[in-house]
């Protein structure tokens, strides 16, 4: 499996290279935030919540199946589950709902956040139950600050974080950087261009922070 991180909470997720590749993509962006738009085909579209940051499917190329609400979805081979949460600490009076999903797919489970912005109840929890990689935000203002972010690996605890919807250079959004949250989590970080892993190459034991690159 591939991940690509293409900024904000917009991730190219793949089951292998090549022509005959099975591709996710996740929050797809529009130019406002200052960030290069994607553009290219995929399978299947995630969209947490209709924000023109996390919303512009029509971005994307080819003819994909597009996921906007909770459910449990089986695309092309790859099983995706989504679940409601909220934007917020006050169940969406501030900024809405919110959907998190679990994809699975290459025989890897990755959990998406979205826009996150509170610590997960039980029955949330038990939908991302087995999670391989997670996708969380951890910029603060509008989603988990890096504390609350901390917490929620610690729920969850995947065999890898890989952090989202942090302050990068030519973003528009204000949001804290990624070093707070590295901080708080306490796991020296590896930097990649991709993350490139299969099942068997999962950490067995301790949990991994991964920052990949724009």
């Amino acid at each position: 499996m591939i991940i690509t991180w293409l900024g904000h909470s917009c991730f190219k997720i793949q089951d292998k290279t090549g022509s005959e590749a099975i591709t996710v993509v996740t929050d797809p962006f529009d130019k406002s935030i200052g960030l290069k738009v994607p553009s290219f085909e995929a399978d299947i579209i995630t969209v947490s919540h209709n924000h023109n940051d996390h919303n512009n499917t029509g971005a994307i190329r080819g003819n994909p199946f597009i996921i906007k609400n909770a459910g449990e979805y089986d695309v092309k081979g790859v099983f995706i589950e989504g679940a409601e949460t909220y934007h917020d600490e006050k169940e969406g009076a501030e900024r809405g709902k919110n959907i998190i999903y679990r994809i699975d797919i290459d025989d890897i489970s990755v959990a998406h956040l979205g826009d996150l912005g509170h610590i997960l109840d039980a029955k949330q929890l038990g939908k991302l139950e087995g999670t391989d990689v997670l996708l969380i935000p951890v910029g603060g203002i509008f989603t988990l600050d890096a504390k609350k972010a901390v917490e929620v690996v610690s729920q969850i605890e995947p065999r890898i974080v890989i952090p989202m919807h942090y302050k990068t250079p030519g973003l528009k959004i204000d949001l804290k950087a990624v070093d707070e949250f590295i901080k708080e989590l306490g796991l020296k970080p590896t930097y990649e261009e991709k993350l490139k892993i299969s099942k068997k190459d999962l950490p067995a034991e301790e949990m991994e922070l991964v920052i990949l690159k724009i």
